[in-house]
């Protein structure tokens, strides 16, 4: 898991996208920020591509936020396919309360 955490974190450094497997769905997803919540470590993505439990990913769609449990990752990689996110992105994020690494604009 250790390691998950710090392919995810440094993913957000570099802007760089990841693949990984969330409750049995492959996704393809750019981390925004990572820490903890409650003292559990999560991480914001956004999903680009892959599959979801919520039907078919829609590009550039602001409903392909997701906050996700590290521990619940599995085969998290790096992955060569740019970095995604949404400009309208204006609500606070509520995932992470202490935030480790987040992405700068």
């Amino acid at each position: 898991m250790s390691n998950d955490y710090e392919v995810i974190k440094q993913a957000i450094i570099g802007k760089s996208s990841i693949s990984a497997t969330y409750q049995g769905y492959h996704r393809e997803m750019s981390p925004h920020v990572i820490g903890t919540k409650n003292g559990r470590k999560q991480a914001l993505f956004y999903q680009f591509g892959g599959e979801s439990s919520s039907g078919a990913i829609i590009p550039n769609a602001k409903s392909n936020w997701r906050c996700m449990p590290i521990n619940e990752l599995s085969d998290v990689k790096l992955i060569d396919k740019g970095w995604h996110t949404v400009n309208s992105h204006s609500t606070a994020q509520s995932c992470v309360d202490t935030i480790d690494v987040e992405v700068r604009y």
